[in-house]
């Protein structure tokens, strides 16, 4: 039987619409896998279903009761628990309290708990491999059982429809294999599970049915291996036919010793896995595509060579190590990151944001580089006096790389600048980079999701998947070895 219907679901945020139409229906027993790439509207989707936001339009039921524009702690009381992706505990608080907490009551009449409240609690730990840990504080427990109290808490007010938000991240494969397991017991227990990830792979041994999501709206519905050779899935996560301009690894006068080598990288977010044993290289001039979904780890990896974050292994700069060096040191030596979320200063005019790029350059070099970014992004030209807030997102993007290069650098690193741009602006873009490989002499290593714009510029890629590199070659052997394998 239907226990979730979504009908004509839609979110707007002003002029953007992150969620345009979503319907589809949940079964008791059943497992949806809702994938898509980043910025999709899959999270939306789930917040909207919890409560978390409200919708602009459509309609939410569940056991034919409508939950639209509920308030989520109504929605959880109706039979709805949502697994967050961070796990949040209560610290003071030992295992077992935290999961005691849940199953609480929450009527101010009743002071005390039921007295079956702690059997219960102990009853869910166990289910979910939590019976040896019960009084440990959380801050004491290896990533994985933090995961797994966060099950036990979503499960604790006995829903009829889970909530799994990206329930393998930072999980080793063994760890992986063990959530799956815990994820079926919630079907084989009769309820309904929404699984929200990124990709097909991750979730088809796992999920009955997949929707899939782009900009908002259903791309398609399925078994996964329909999904997964669905030819709009494919052209949202791969693309059509990509012509490349590869440059043999050859040609490069560093071959022997590259200009930045990255040597068995670790870095860790407190228990969870970001990256493991990470080997790239880069050569002076090159342009090196790190290909990944996102979550994979590329926004670690680039923190890691530009100094942010502590990493194991060797990260060598030109020869030199860069580990206990700071990020202004760093960046000082040529190495420049362009952040994901693009970092501006909103309140400051574009020549402003320009300026405090180039703030370390001779006032003459400072205006010949200037006028050469003007010439790469006329854009920028004739916006030089607006605010940085005021400007779209394809212009902030712009104006996000031109300020890097007003640093002169000579590694330009690009995380998924692609983001939420529209078609017309990433043909710009591309057309950009595709000058600075033609007329310069600078080095790019580019993180993106997107492949269609990835691998044209790509002399090399490597695919970044679960903290580890799990392929590299030219990017004309992209789509034969590693395309089915990246969804």
């Amino acid at each position: 039987m239907t226990v979730l219907a979504v009908d004509g679901l839609v979110k707007r945020y002003g002029g953007l619409v992150a969620v345009n139409g979503v319907s589809f229906e949940l079964k008791g027993g059943e497992i949806l896998g809702l994938i898509g790439p980043n910025g999709s509207g899959k999270s939306t989707v789930m917040k909207l279903i919890m409560g978390i936001e409200r919708p602009t339009a459509g309609s939410v039921v569940l056991d034919g009761v409508e939950m639209a524009n509920w308030p989520s702690h109504q929605v959880a009381r109706q039979g709805v628990g949502i697994v967050f992706q961070h796990s949040r505990p209560l610290h003071r608080q030992t295992v077992l309290e935290n999961i005691k907490l849940a199953l609480l009551p929450d009527s101010l009449l009743k002071l005390f708990a039921d007295p079956h409240v702690d059997r219960r609690a102990r009853e869910i730990a166990a289910s979910v491999g939590l019976g040896h840990v019960l009084d440990r504080r959380p801050g004491t427990l290896p990533f994985a059982d933090l995961r797994r109290m966060e099950l036990a808490k979503a499960i604790a007010r006995d829903p009829r429809v889970v909530l799994v938000d990206e329930p393998f991240a930072g999980l080793t494969p063994t760890e992986v294999a063990t959530f799956s397991e815990l994820i079926r017991g919630f079907r084989n227990d009769g309820r309904a599970v929404l699984l929200v990830d990124h990709n097909v792979k991750s979730v088809a041994a796992l999920v009955d049915r997949v929707f899939a999501m782009y900009l908002g709206e259903r791309i398609a519905e399925g078994s996964a291996d329909e999904v997964m050779r669905n030819e709009t899935v494919r052209r949202v996560y791969l693309g059509g036919s990509i012509e490349t301009a590869a440059r043999p690894e050859s040609t490069f006068k560093d071959a022997d010793t590259p200009l930045l080598q990255v040597d068995k990288v670790g870095v860790l977010y407190g228990k969870a896995q970001a990256l493991q044993g990470v080997d790239i290289h880069v050569h002076e001039g090159e342009f090196v595509s790190i290909v990944g979904l996102n979550g994979a780890g590329k926004t670690t990896l680039f923190n890691a060579i530009s100094g942010l974050v502590p990493h194991s292994g060797a990260i060598r700069w030109d020869g030199k190590v860069l580990k206990g060096r700071t990020p202004a040191s760093i960046a000082r030596d040529g190495v420049v990151q362009v952040p994901e979320g693009r970092e501006l200063f909103p309140d400051m005019t574009v020549r402003e944001n320009l300026d405090l790029g180039g703030n370390h350059l001779p006032a003459k070099e400072a205006a010949t580089q200037l006028a050469w970014l003007f010439d790469l992004f006329p854009i920028l030209k004739s916006r030089q006096g607006q605010v940085a807030r005021t400007l779209s997102g394809g212009e902030q993007q712009m104006l996000t790389i031109a300020r890097a290069l007003m640093m002169k650098p000579k590694l330009l690193i690009l995380d998924e600048p692609t983001l939420g741009l529209a078609p017309v602006i990433l043909e710009q873009l591309s057309k950009a980079l595709e000058k600075l490989r033609q007329t310069t002499p600078i080095t790019v290593l580019l993180g993106e999701q997107n492949v269609t714009f990835a691998l044209p510029h790509a002399d090399r890629v490597y695919v970044l998947e679960h903290a580890r590199i799990v392929w590299q070659g030219p990017p004309d052997r992209f789509a034969s070895e590693a395309g089915t394998g990246y969804l």
